[in-house]
């Protein structure tokens, strides 16, 4: 295996602030091959399992559905398509509980499979994607319904309307302890991430491919190299990372690539820079070479609380109590269920929940684990909080603010830079859930948006109805002075018409009187 130009990447890497490092249960999930799960009865499929603006539904109850048949079409340029996972008849359309850290149900499409998986007719593409335009390609991503499987979920046709982009780098950094699902599609699929980038190279007019992948994944490191010494073009090289939490964030990634920083409120385009998740990129090689939207995904059944974790490719929809039913089922002692890691991940409430597009992760966590605890000491200001901080944010600080609902300085130390990581509340020796505490006033200042976004439309919308009174009231003064002043003239008119006519009556019996009187004259005379 020739890893020179991973080697001279790695010598040339930089740091970023703060970071981890986590104890590693990854190999418990890591012992057999991707299992598929089988298909079941029901499919609950959620409208909105992306950043940006729900789906705009397409289908209607009763309707005969085909498998990959889009289901709900993007709802705003930042939205994305929602596609069914198998034929079969929709049966309702409505509020559903879905995997969300607010817990609030949402808008579903429910399906019942026929199973005949009889699909939509699909044209692929396959290689001839070279002979397309950028904007033909992310038209079919677009339809397909990819967004960024890391968990962020952002439309990934989006993300690559920039063009002449340098360096396309593939996160391969799996940096939470349990979640291994990207590992394994490397082992098992390396030729098709690999494709998938090229594509992505290909729209964006990347010049290099940077695939990086931590060093605590030897197999996957050995996969991806093997497929880049077949490819043979020059375009890719691995760069092995070292394993520090977080260095999966995109920033966090960026900087320890290319040695930059992405500015505050900036985008990674601004350094040359576009990043996509190995498992976003196997997905836009389905789209391209199969015509398969995103209608699965590998996801890590994973825990002590579950009797054989592993790494299973599901459809979405599929609920989360059939998933893990496939792993074994629970163990004696299963507690907890989290979506996501043990980091970043949030409790669920039931297991009935669908798996969704941003469901990278179902931990099951046993009663002896003390994942989270519910009770938590004062503050000490011992500072380890700020000294993992990745983004040199002052946690501490945040938290004050954020437990005394100081809305305006934490806004001003500012807040929505927190990635969430955990990494604070992992240090911290009062065991104090900051994360949460964070979380809770990042939807308390977004709700408080919200309602003054709603007063102000109701503002505006009172001052524009007053607007109108005033203008309507104006109009009809406007137009009752109008009409005294034709009547003033008509008037006029008629006042001077008579006074004329009196004149000219008088005139004329002034004249039948002269007339008499010469006639008068004249008898006389004769």
């Amino acid at each position: 295996m020739n890893l020179t130009k991973s080697q001279t990447a790695e010598e040339s890497l930089a740091a970023f602030d703060g970071g981890l490092k986590l104890v590693s249960y990854k190999s418990i999930s890591t012992r057999t091959t991707i299992t598929a799960i089988a298909q079941s009865k029901q499919y609950i499929v959620p409208l909105q399992q992306h950043i940006g603006v729900i789906s705009q539904v397409l289908v209607k109850p009763g309707e005969k559905v085909l498998k990959g048949q889009m289901l709900a079409k993007p709802g705003n340029l930042i939205s994305a398509a929602i596609h069914s996972p198998v034929s079969g008849t929709i049966t309702d359309i409505t509020q559903h509980d879905v995997p969300h850290i607010s817990g609030l149900a949402d808008q579903c499409v429910i399906i019942e499979n026929d199973f005949n998986d009889e699909w939509i007719k699909r044209q692929p593409l396959g290689d001839d994607y070279n002979q397309k335009s950028s904007q033909d390609l992310r038209k079919i991503i677009r339809d397909s319904g990819i967004v960024g499987l890391g968990g962020a979920t952002f439309p990934s046709s989006v993300k690559q309307t920039e063009i002449n982009i340098k360096t396309l780098i593939l996160n391969g950094a799996e940096c939470e302890p349990y979640i291994t699902c990207d590992d394994a599609l490397m082992r098992e699929r390396a030729q098709e991430i690999l494709s998938g980038a090229d594509i992505i190279g290909h729209i964006i007019k990347a010049r290099q491919c940077i695939i990086a992948i931590e060093d605590n994944k030897p197999e996957a490191i050995k996969a991806i190299q093997s497929a880049i010494d077949q490819d043979g073009t020059g375009f890719f090289q691995i760069s092995i990372i070292p394993t520090i939490y977080p260095s999966g964030g995109e920033k966090q990634l960026i900087k320890i690539i290319t040695g930059k920083e992405v500015p505050k409120s900036r985008y990674p385009a601004e350094l040359d820079v576009l990043c996509h998740n190995v498992a976003t990129a196997y997905a836009i090689h389905r789209a391209i070479y199969f015509a398969e939207p995103l209608i699965s995904r590998i996801t890590t059944i994973t825990g002590h609380g579950v009797s054989q974790p592993q790494n299973v490719e599901v459809l979405i929809g599929t609920s989360m109590k059939h998933c893990i039913e496939h792993c074994g089922g629970y163990t004696d002692d299963s507690a907890e269920l989290i979506m996501g890691g043990p980091m970043m991940g949030f409790s669920l409430s039931s297991d009935t929940l669908p798996i969704v597009k941003a469901c990278n992760c179902l931990l099951i966590t046993t009663k002896t684990e003390d994942i989270q605890k519910e009770k938590h000491l004062p503050c000490i200001r011992c500072g380890k909080c700020v000294e993992v901080c990745p983004v040199r944010l002052l946690p501490q600080q945040l938290y004050w603010y954020a437990s005394s609902k100081n809305i305006d300085r934490l806004v001003e130390h500012n807040l929505f830079d927190c990635i969430e990581c955990g990494c604070c509340a992992y240090v911290c020796p009062s065991d104090i859930p900051l994360v949460q505490y964070y979380r809770y006033a990042k939807t308390t200042i977004w709700q408080q948006e919200r309602e003054r976004k709603s007063s102000d439309i109701s503002r505006l919308r009172y001052e524009a109805h007053q607007q109108r009174i005033e203008k309507q009231k104006r109009e009809r003064e406007e137009k009752l002075r109008k009409k005294r002043e034709m009547l003033k003239i008509k008037n006029a008119d008629s006042d001077k018409n008579s006074e004329q006519t009196a004149i000219t009556e008088a005139l004329a019996r002034a004249q039948e009187k002269k007339a008499e009187r010469l006639k008068e004259k004249n008898k006389e005379t004769d």
